[in-house]
Order: C-alpha cells, then sequence, then structure tokens
C-alpha cells in the first residue's frame, strides 16, 4: 500500500526553489553581512523552511521528520569516523607522531618544493588509505606544523593538503565514494578508476607545476631559520622523537592495505598511540583518556607550535557534527519534499545533447553538496536520476560515474558548510570568523579539486573521451563494461530503465 508521500506529485520549479533560496539568503547574511561564520542556525532555519513547505503540499510532520533522520542514518559511519579521527589526532600528538613529522619533516623537505611535496605525500597516503580525512588528521596536520614553520601562509598548505588528500579520496579502489559511484550507476570499479584518469591525471599535474612554481618558504630567510630552530628545539624538549613514535601511522597504513574497515582500522592506531603515549611520553592512562576526550594540550614557549599542537580529541569534532545534523536534516526533508528531485528532473528533461547532459552531471553534484551538506546525497541523488537520460542517449554509464564524482567528492571539502569543508576546517585549524575569511582562500587554491571537474566540462564540449555504451554489456554487469570511441554510430540507444540500489557504501 502507497503511503500519502508516494501519492504527492512533483511541485513546481520555483516552489522547489523557494526554501533552497532563503535558506541560501539566511547563509549569507550570517557568513557575509554578519561576518560570523556559524552557518548552524541558518541550516536549522531552512530546514524548518523546507518543512513548513512540506507541510503546505500535505506531507506531514512524521514523514519529514524520517526523511531528515534517513539522511542522518545514512551518514552516520562518516561521523562515527569523525569522531574517531578526533580522538586520533589527539592521541598522535600526545605519542609524538605529528611532533616527529614535523621535526623530521623540517630537516627533509626542501622550502623550494614543500608546497608541491605537500600535495604529492597527500596523495600518495590518500591513494594507499582511500581515505581523505585519515590522510588530513595525520600527515597533513603535520605539514601545515612545517608550513608554519616555513612561514607559509596557511591558506597555500591546506590548499595542496586538500589537493593532494581529496585525490585519494576519488582514484582509490578503497574509498567509499569510489565505490558508491559506480555502484549506483551500476558500472565497474575498475573501468570508473580508469576513466577518471584523463581529468584526474591533467589536473593534478596542472596543479603540480603551480605549487611547485609557487615553491614554499624561504629557508634562508633569518625570521624563517629562527622560527625553524625554535619549533625544533620546543618539539625536541616537549617530547621523545624516534621511529617508534612513527608505529601508529604505519598501522594505519598497513591496515588499510589489507582493507580493515577505516573505523577499525583508525581505532587501533589510537589505541596504539596511546600506548605509546604511556611508554615513550610519560603519559598516564588518565591522560590518554583525557587526550581522545578533551585534545592534547601544551605549552612549548613557540607561539605557532603551541596553537598546532593544541587540538585533536571528540570535543574538537562537536562543531563538525552539529553541522553535519543541521545540514542533513536540512536535505532529507528537501529530498522528502521532492524539492531536489524536482530540481535535477528539471535539468534532465532540459538536456537533449551529451553535451548538456555531462555538463549538468557534473554541476548537480556541486548544487546538491551546497544545499545538503551531504557528499554521498550528491552522488547517489544524480546518479539515480540521470541514469535513464544516458541510457537513452545511448552514452555510457561510466561517462555518468565519473561525472558526479568529481562533482560530489571533489567539491566537497570546497564547500565550507558540507561535511568534508567542515572537516578541513576544523582539523587544520584554519581560523574563520570575525570578519576574517582569509584562511577559507585554501578553496580557490586546491587547484586540483576544481580543475577535474572544469577539464570533464570541458571534455563534454569537444567529445574527448566521452564513450558510447557498448550494447554487449548489462549495466549492471559484474564483468568489466567495455566502452567504445564516440565516433561509433553503431552503438544503439538502451531506452529500458533500471531500478538502482539506494545503498551507501561506508
Amino acid at each position: 500500500m502507497k503511503n500519502k508521500s508516494k501519492a504527492i506529485g512533483l511541485p513546481s520549479l520555483s516552489m522547489a526553489l523557494l526554501p533552497i533560496i532563503l535558506t541560501i539568503g539566511l547563509l549569507a547574511i550570517q557568513l557575509f553581512y554578519y561576518g560570523d561564520f556559524t552557518p548552524h542556525i541558518p541550516l536549522a532555519l531552512g530546514a524548518g523552511i523546507a518543512a513548513i513547505f512540506g507541510w503546505s503540499r500535505g506531507y506531514r510532520w512524521d514523514e519529514m521528520q524520517a526523511g531528515g533522520f534517513k539522511l542522518l542514518h545514512v551518514a552516520m559511519p562518516a561521523v562515527a569516523t569523525l569522531i574517531v579521527v578526533g580522538m586520533l589526532i589527539g592521541v598522535l600528538i600526545a605519542s609524538g607522531t605529528v611532533p616527529t613529522l614535523i621535526y623530521y619533516g623540517l630537516e627533509l623537505l626542501s622550502p623550494q618544493w614543500f608546497l608541491a611535496a605537500t600535495m604529492l605525500m597527500c596523495a600518495i597516503v590518500s591513494l594507499v588509505v582511500g581515505s581523505s580525512w585519515t590522510t588530513v588528521g595525520t600527515v597533513g596536520l603535520a605539514l601545515m606544523g612545517i608550513g608554519v614553520a616555513l612561514e607559509v601562509p596557511v591558506y597555500w598548505t591546506s590548499g595542496a593538503i586538500v589537493s593532494g588528500a581529496f585525490f585519494g579520496d576519488k582514484m582509490s579502489p578503497l574509498s567509499d565514494t569510489t565505490n558508491l559511484s559506480p555502484a549506483v550507476t551500476e558500472t565497474n570499479i575498475f573501468d570508473h578508476i580508469k576513466n577518471m584518469l584523463p581529468t584526474t591525471v591533467p589536473a593534478m599535474l596542472i596543479a603540480l607545476v603551480i605549487y611547485a612554481w609557487v615553491g614554499g618558504g624561504d629557508q634562508e630567510g633569518t625570521s624563517t631559520l629562527a622560527r625553524i630552530v625554535d619549533i625544533r628545539e620546543g618539539l625536541s624538549d616537549a617530547f621523545q622523537l624516534g621511529a617508534w613514535q612513527l608505529l601508529p601511522l604505519l598501522v594505519i597504513l598497513s591496515l588499510a592495505f589489507l582493507k580493515v574497515a577505516p573505523i577499525p582500522a583508525l581505532f587501533t592506531a589510537t589505541c596504539l598511540g596511546g600506548l605509546i603515549a604511556i611508554l615513550t611520553q610519560g603519559a598516564s592512562f588518565h591522560d590518554v583518556l583525557t587526550y581522545a576526550h578533551s585534545g592534547y594540550s601544551v605549552e612549548t614557549g613557540v607561539g605557532p607550535l603551541d596553537t598546532l599542537l593544541n587540538r585533536g580529541g571528540v570535543t574538537s569534532m562537536t562543531w563538525v557534527v552539529t553541522l553535519i545534523i543541521f545540514a542533513l536534516i536540512f536535505g532529507g526533508i528537501l529530498e522528502k519534499t521532492r524539492c531536489l528531485e524536482k530540481v535535477v528532473t528539471t535539468i534532465t528533461e532540459k538536456a537533449r545533447s551529451f553535451r548538456a547532459l555531462q555538463t549538468s552531471a557534473v554541476l548537480t553534484p556541486i548544487f546538491v553538496n551546497a544545499i545538503s551538506g551531504d557528499v554521498y546525497l550528491s552522488i547517489a541523488l544524480p546518479g539515480r536520476m540521470y541514469v535513464s537520460a544516458y541510457d537513452r542517449l545511448g552514452y555510457s554509464r561510466l561517462n555518468l560515474a565519473r561525472a558526479i564524482e568529481e562533482g560530489g567528492t571533489l567539491m566537497s571539502p570546497l564547500i565550507p558548510w558540507n561535511v568534508g569543508g567542515a572537516f578541513v576546517i576544523t582539523t587544520l585549524g584554519l581560523t574563520v570568523g570575525d570578519g576574517d575569511f582569509s584562511a577559507l582562500l585554501y578553496i580557490p587554491l586546491a587547484f586540483a579539486c576544481w580543475l577535474s571537474p572544469l577539464l570533464s566540462i570541458i571534455y563534454a564540449q569537444f567529445g574527448w573521451f566521452s564513450y558510447k555504451a557498448d550494447p554487449k554489456k548489462r549495466p549492471n554487469s559484474d564483468q568489466p563494461a567495455k566502452i567504445t570511441s564516440q565516433d561509433d554510430e553503431s552503438a544503439p540507444i538502451q531506452d529500458e530503465s533500471l531500478v538502482l540500489n539506494n545503498s551507501r557504501v561506508s
């Protein structure tokens, strides 16, 4: 038996956009007029506006509440990961892991190549681990410390970190989003990864050239040299540094290689880091519990170093977690009342050519990311809604999988109130507020993240790397899908629509 919500048709486009536009207006007032970077309450008000809209169209509150909570339920693995990462950061600082990386990084990394090396290191780690968050919270945090010592602006360092870290989140077969995109489009994951190379590799190379040209710090400068000496002395005085301190990081990499799920892998590293803190840093068991809950606290006498090291813990993630709750409830109500569906449907109806369709498939996840705050919804919703249009035009669903991955995964960290953006800002200590938004300059400086979807749009205009569907392969085949050249006009158009799996990979 159909429930009441299913009997309610799609709203008009103007009605669907109304709660979205009003919420964006509230966000703009809070962020830019008042200069207060706390989007929580505007998003909460937006959820209320969306609920009033839904009520006016006949939706009951319990239906809309279920829609919001459903999205929260789906995102709980991400929330749990955030909490464990917060614990991990506090403990890894206390164990000396992060201080050791900073100490020896200042000795080994050339300042002239710092930004390029930062992007490459984060890219390699994230590709192995399959998690941008783990990379940002471990190696990324240490690189921020090195950048501070070299007097590199934090937005340049964080831009390079984000470019590299989210590369792995996009290209690693261990990544949740890399598995989700081919799942909702019913394509093969390894074909999907191969199909992303034409946009990802050039974007990474361009970003690498820019970072190499900018360079980084000047180690020969008197002030820089003095700061490096102060930071290294502060680290050596406050921590026992050595190979044992790197063991938790090696455990994370090893468990990721063995395909252990992120949460148990991170928790194992947290426990190991706590043990090392007790054995080598003189911490008590209660100290470790405090570091995991409230973060690490130390006074080295070096101001920039203290700012960097005094962080972590479960409580450090409360800002992010509460933001996620508000954003996902807002997005869940919009999805339940079919506002997002109406916007996407309107776009697909107007996209008559592959050029327009592929462009829309890249831009739609960006829109959903900005509105819902959820990277998973930004991939799953367009993936479900666009798939029949690709079948109708006779183009491979691999094109769609690439588009939603680039507009979803890569743009998530560039939207401050999105799950990814909020995590980056909190973890890297990017101070935003009191009218100073300079820390958000990392957004345009994360070149690899926005160059990849831009290249995808450019390719679509010229028909480059745009493949026709192979009639011999079912979209849900377990075998690798063969892709044929766009010029192969013999590829027939698939008219059948498929019901996609709405599950999400955690």
